[in-house]
């Protein structure tokens, strides 16, 4: 299996180099993100690989665990989904009145 990598930064000097003598900021790519990506092929190998070393009834249970696992997380995801989605509600406001 390929495993992605990011390219060296000689690699990205190539694509930044046109970019280099403009005086518009603009028009400079944007920059790479300092903060690192999140990988979670390590994570997924992790549980293929337990989930083979399993005897096969116990392979078929941890599949269904983590297929339960995986829905409910889509599930979550949904429900944060539609919750941004929704207006704010106005605020209440009460009339109190003067005496």
């Amino acid at each position: 299996m390929a495993t992605h990598t990011d390219p060296p930064d000689e690699a990205w000097a190539h694509w930044e180099a046109p970019y280099a003598d403009s005086d518009d900021p603009g028009a400079m790519p944007p920059p790479r993100s300092a903060q690192p990506r999140l990988d979670l092929r390590p994570l997924f190998m992790l549980l293929d690989a337990v989930r083979r070393g399993l005897p096969r009834d116990l392979e078929e249970q941890f599949t269904a665990l983590i297929r339960e696992l995986l829905m409910t997380l889509r599930a979550l995801i949904d429900w944060y989904l539609e919750r941004l989605e929704r207006r704010p509600s106005e605020p209440r406001i009460e009339d109190i009145p003067i005496d």
